[in-house]
């Protein structure tokens, strides 16, 4: 028994340092560039062919073949990758997601090489570098281990890694050759990932497609170690390693045989589903970038030429026919992947899974072996396993929840890789199954002209989810989820709609597929399959149905009219380039077109010079500018007017009028700086800091109750108080106004009363109901309604579907309000149908609140509102403010000018150091402190000393300002 036990610790520790070697290359990559190497497999299996290329095929000697595969070669690979694929997305501004997705395309465009070079079969006579005995590799592993810690920790380089993995720009600022540290860490990790192939190639099977899944199988100690703690890496790796063996000895009878020998085999599987999924994400960027979503217009006529192709293979005969039945299944899936990531903007590289187990439950369901049901005709087979897979879609759903860009990807990507392990490679559930077509459609004509009538049916519904509010409020999601929240979607439910929705498309697409080929196999569901499907979609068209019909057809016809691999190295192809060309082929052709197409300069003639000087004579504006052309640059110039701009209090969707504030005092909004003749024609003149803040009547409402209100918030981070008991009431009709230097605290107090960070203790009310718990989108429904400080704008929809979420979302039944809304913010013009990506930065401000003020909320919250106008529109905006405040509004103000805030606010509160340290009203509060003008700086007020807090989930900076 000692011996047995002995022997399986040392085929575990062989195997777990195999894995340790993948961590560390894991670990340096992600160090030293931020990118989760999903490539890392991809090259392991080149590594292994290549070497075996050398001494089976060349007769090489096996160690100078090895030591030009490992330290030529694989070197080179990572600096080519890092030199032509991911330094270009750097210096472009590419995020995570779309170095992601490049990542996948080296992943996919490897895999589909390799198929073409040396074919998909398998190979067993891969050339063994390192005996069986497990202390080499182990010693390899630790080496490689220590080097790198001793690097990293006491060399010049190591400080440099260290200071790029900190802050990229800063570290460049300060001489460091960021490049140079990325080129070599994508040298070592490539090294790393050469080992690890032609380490494990003598003992597993040597395919394109097999070991690169086997590599990437063992991320889960990479993400266990947080993508940095090497020692934890190796030891974690060791340890399942040694497990992963010991479970061999088990034997259980029964039905708990087959499952532990699923664990025993796959116990690095297990460890990534519980490292994706129950371990907190590495990554929290947006899921795709949002320019890889952007709508792209459709091509004229492009629909009646897919109509076309679509119907040309009805005159087909043979094995033309059979490969085409394949093409409208396919179609439906890509669908899914469209609904999912096209639609809700959330990264999904487990659709396979979703699609395989339709196929699955298809098949097991119409020959009566699925448990507790009877046997089903194959059309109302399909239909039931569509109901159950369904809900399964919640496996992906339900972490989108809380993660995003790659940790989301990692738990889609696990949960795929587990379906395919645990279900489709077990004997015990596939074994013996057939599947036919359903009554009536056995022949391929018959059966695809069933396909086509389901894939109708499947674009009519990816097609429902893009229109109307629930597809506005999918396009919010994907485009901005905290301005979506704070719109009031309902974002962790719209999330799991997306994913369930996608899950049935895929099962239903995977069930047509099974019935098309008339047998289940379960390499037609591989997870490569889902990278393959996933960087398809992306490179193709992520929010267009004409995207995923292309990438089918493109897909099905190279497999088959080619030699294998061709498809899948051009989609590689085309998803490594996608940061370049974000927007797709099709888009990329367009704008080539463009820059080639002969332009004339377009000149008047004196006599026209003149008639458009007199068209455009400048008069008198409203809010933003209306009636004036707005540059590309934001800037304004005059060119006319419309009239005067209505008051708001008649204007503000859901209001009531209440008439003038305060009649004795002279201040009804909207008039009360009508003397000032720069006001009169919407510009404000330079406003000078030594301006004594003008006397103020206080404002006099209905009732003076508070509508929101804080009591003893208190928010730390890692033992740093952000905020220390603050109490804050924002009254009726009045106008609050919260300032502080850097650090003071203000923006934690912010995000707690808009609901995007829970206090540690405390409470925030809302009329005399306790919100203190409230996510975001349900204090939005409330009434609470808030902007951003930095803009927070949904790109690919227009300026009026922008308001128009506002007002479904705060659930306005006016149908007018939309319009009113507009039409006091002056965005009522040609403007409205413009797509909101692009527009100037003033514009953009007054679309955030319209679709703030759209919901007619009862509290609005402004978050440096000021941010990015020029003199007149900020004194535009003060007047709608005041106005709103007069309408019974209550608002709250953050904001850094101190000129606006004397001008607008009717009480002051001072933070520093989490604390209010003054309130009052503002003339005052703000004549009691000398040089105020610069709060910013800490020699004026001391901002508060301690770490930054942690980043919000929802991409909303850090929750303690600075």
């Amino acid at each position: 028994m000692a011996s047995l036990t002995y022997d399986l610790t040392l085929a575990g520790l062989s195997v777990g340092s195999a894995a340790a070697l993948t961590g560390i290359g894991l670990i340096v990559t992600h160090r030293a560039t931020g990118v989760l190497n999903f490539a890392h497999g991809a090259i392991a299996m080149v590594c292994a062919y290549l070497l075996r290329q050398l001494t089976v095929e060349w007769d090489w000697p096996l160690a100078p073949a090895a030591a030009v595969t490992l330290l030529v070669v694989a070197p080179a690979i990572g600096m080519a990758l890092e030199r032509f694929v991911f330094r270009p997305l750097s210096v472009l501004g590419g995020d995570p997601a779309q170095t992601l997705v490049a990542s996948i395309g080296v992943f996919v465009l490897l895999v589909g090489g390799a198929a073409l070079v040396w074919g998909s079969g398998a190979r067993s006579d891969a050339p063994t570098l390192v005996s069986a005995d497990p202390w080499g590799q182990l010693a390899a592993a630790l080496v490689l281990a220590v080097g790198v810690g001793a690097v990293t920790r006491w060399t010049r380089f190591g400080r440099e890694l260290r200071a790029v993995v900190d802050d990229r720009s800063l570290a460049v600022l300060g001489g460091i050759d960021a490049d140079r540290v990325a080129a070599a860490g994508w040298a070592f990790g490539s090294f790393t990932a050469g080992l690890t192939g032609v380490l494990l190639a003598p003992y597993v099977r040597l395919d394109p497609y097999g070991l690169p899944l086997l590599v990437m199988e063992v991320v889960a100690v990479a993400v266990a170690a947080r993508m940095r703690n090497l020692p934890v890496a190796v030891v974690v790796a060791l340890g399942i390693g040694v497990a992963q063996s010991q479970l061999t000895r088990l034997h259980p009878s029964g039905w708990g045989e087959p499952l532990l020998q699923a664990v025993g085999a796959n116990l690095f599987v297990v460890a990534l589903l519980v490292a994706a999924l129950v371990l907190p994400g590495i990554g929290t960027r947006d899921a795709l970038p949002r320019t890889a979503t952007a709508r792209v217009a459709t091509p004229p006529g492009a629909w009646i030429v897919a109509v076309v192709l679509f119907l040309l293979p009805l005159g087909f005969a043979g094995s033309d026919l059979h490969t085409s039945v394949q093409v409208p299944a396919l179609g439906v899936v890509l669908l899914s992947l469209v609904v999912v990531t096209g639609r809700g903007g959330q990264i999904s590289l487990g659709q396979a899974a979703y699609a395989g187990l339709g196929a699955l439950f298809t098949a097991l369901l119409a020959a009566g072996r699925f448990p507790g049901l009877p046997q089903l005709p194959e059309l109302t087979a399909l239909a039931v396993a569509v109901l159950l897979v369904a809900p399964l879609g919640l496996l992906t759903g339900w972490p989108a929840i809380s993660r995003h860009g790659l940790a989301l990807a990692l738990a889609t990507f696990a949960v795929g890789v587990g379906v395919s392990r645990f279900v489709f490679a077990q004997p015990y559930a596939t074994a013996g199954l057939t599947l036919g077509r359903p009554a009536g459609f056995e022949g391929d004509r018959a059966y695809y002209v069933l396909e086509l009538g389901l894939l109708a049916g499947a674009l009519l519904a990816a097609h429902a989810l893009r229109r109307g509010r629930t597809g506005r409020a999918l396009a919010a999601m994907r485009d901005h989820e905290a301005g979506a929240s704070a719109a009031g979607v309902r974002v962790p439910a719209l999330k799991l709609t997306a994913f369930v929705a996608g899950a049935a498309l895929a099962a239903l697409g995977g069930g047509m597929l099974g019935m098309g080929l008339r047998a289940f196999d379960p390499a037609a569901y591989d997870p490569v399959r889902g990278l393959l499907w996933f960087a398809a979609i992306v490179v193709l068209g992520a929010d267009s149905v004409l995207g995923a019909l292309a990438a089918t057809a493109l897909l099905v016809g190279l497999d088959a009219g080619t030699r294998g691999g061709v498809a899948a190295a051009l989609i590689g192809l085309l998803a490594v380039l996608v940061g370049r060309f974000p927007g797709g082929p099709y888009e990329a052709l367009r704008l080539a077109a463009g820059r080639l197409r002969l332009r004339r300069e377009v000149t008047l003639t004196p006599l026209g010079a003149g008639v458009r000087g007199r068209l455009r004579a400048p008069g008198p504006a409203g809010i933003g500018g209306a009636g004036r052309r707005e540059g590309p640059a934001g800037k304004h110039t005059a060119t006319g007017a419309k009239g005067s701009q209505p008051s708001a209090a008649h204007d503000r969707p859901g209001a009531q009028s209440t008439g003038p504030a305060d009649d004795s005092g002279g201040n009804e909004p909207g008039a009360s700086r009508a003397a000032d003749p720069a006001e009169r024609s919407g510009a404000a003149g330079p406003r000078t800091s030594s301006a004594p803040a003008r006397p103020r009547t206080p404002r006099t409402t209905p009732t003076t109750r508070h509508i929101l209100r804080a009591r003893g918030l208190r928010v730390a981070y890692d033992g740093f108080t952000a905020l220390g008991g603050v109490d804050l009431d924002l009254p009726r009709g009045r106008i609050t106004a919260v300032v502080g230097p850097n650090g003071a605290g203000k923006s934690t107090l912010f995000h707690c009363l808009a609901g995007t960070v829970r206090p540690d203790s405390g409470q925030v009310g809302f009329g005399e109901r306790d919100i203190t718990r409230l996510p975001a989108h349900a204090r939005t429904r409330l009434g609470v309604a808030r902007t951003f400080q930095q803009l927070a704008v949904f790109p690919t929809l227009t300026v009026a579907e922008n308001v128009q979420v506002g007002a479904e979302q705060g659930r306005v039944v006016d149908a007018a309000a939309v319009e009113r809304v507009l039409r006091l913010l002056g965005l009522d013009g040609a403007v409205r149908a413009l797509p909101a990506a692009g527009l100037p930065t003033g514009t953009l401000r007054r679309v955030e609140l319209a679709r703030a003020l759209a919901g007619s909320p009862r509290v609005l919250l402004l978050d440096e509102p000021a941010a990015g106008l020029d003199t007149g529109e900020v004194a535009a905006l003060a007047r709608v403010l005041r106005a709103l405040a007069a309408d019974g509004m209550a608002l709250l103000v953050v904001e850094h000018d101190l000129d606006l805030v004397a001008d607008l606010a009717d009480t002051v509160h001072v933070m520093t150091a989490g604390r209010i340290v003054a309130s009052g009203p503002a003339a005052h509060v703000l004549e009691g402190f000398e040089g105020l003008e610069g709060l910013e700086a800490p020699q004026d007020l001391p901002a508060a000393q301690g770490p930054q807090g942690p980043q919000d989930p929802q991409g909303l900076g850090t929750a303690v300002d600075g």
